[in-house]
Formats: structure tokens, C-alpha cells, sequence
């Protein structure tokens, strides 16, 4: 019986020690390989910042106005630029001369509920490629 018992200890033992290191071989985390995130960073980061932004390809652009294409609204999209409307090129303070039709853009816009217009409060690009073109 005492032989039977430490059978069963060494077996249930041994399970454990072999769950534990199919357990522990999983969390290992694989070495930073260079340029493995992509050219600006992670894919799922990016994804997630910009998830309430406006995506769109600009098709004319105005003294106070963006036209873009291929937004979520549908195409020929007008979003209004105020004095305040921050423009960003590759994580740096850019300006409304350095658009260029074709550019892609990521818009963070507000409605104003009364006119059902879209106001820019921030437009981004150097996310992705720097145009359709590219």
C-alpha cells in the first residue's frame, strides 16, 4: 500500500513537473528582431490609437476645408478646418501647405450637431505610405 501511495506521488509529480515546462516554453518571448514592428510601430498600437479617427485619401483641399475620399461616410467627404486644427506629419507639428492631393490622412473629427458639418480638430499622416501613389 505505502509503495502504491509513492507510485502515485511520483506520477502526479512528474505531470506536474511536465505541464509546468510546457507552460514555462510559452512564455519565453521571442528576441526583438530590428524593423520587426514596422516603420513607425507596433500594428495593433497604431490600430488602436487611431480607431475614432476619420481614414481618408484627400481629394481637394481648401483655405478651410478638406475634401476626402474613401472615408467611412462614403466619398467627396467636406471636414472644416478651424484655427486650431493641429496638423501632424510622421509624429511632428506640420502645417495645412504641407498636404498635397492624393495624401492619406487619419482626421479626428467632431460633429456639430446643428449643421451635421465635420470639424477637424487634428490631421494626421505619415502614418502609412505618404500617398495613394506610393
Amino acid at each position: 500500500m505505502k509503495t502504491k501511495g509513492i507510485s502515485v506521488l511520483a506520477c502526479g509529480l512528474l505531470g506536474c513537473f511536465l505541464v509546468s515546462g510546457a507552460a514555462w516554453a510559452q512564455t519565453i518571448e521571442a528576441p526583438d528582431a530590428p524593423g520587426a514592428t514596422g516603420r513607425l510601430e507596433n500594428a495593433i498600437s497604431v490600430a488602436g490609437k487611431y480607431q475614432n479617427y476619420v481614414y481618408g485619401v484627400i481629394r481637394k483641399i481648401g483655405k478651410d476645408e478638406l475634401i476626402l475620399d474613401k472615408t467611412r461616410f462614403g466619398n467627396g467627404q467636406v471636414f472644416k478646418l478651424e484655427h486650431n486644427t493641429k496638423f501632424v506629419d510622421n509624429g511632428k507639428r506640420s502645417k495645412l501647405a504641407d498636404l498635397k492631393v492624393g495624401d492619406m490622412v487619419w482626421v479626428d473629427a467632431k460633429m456639430k450637431k446643428k449643421t451635421n458639418e465635420k470639424i477637424a480638430r487634428k490631421v494626421i499622416t505619415g502614418v502609412g505610405p505618404k500617398s495613394v501613389s506610393q
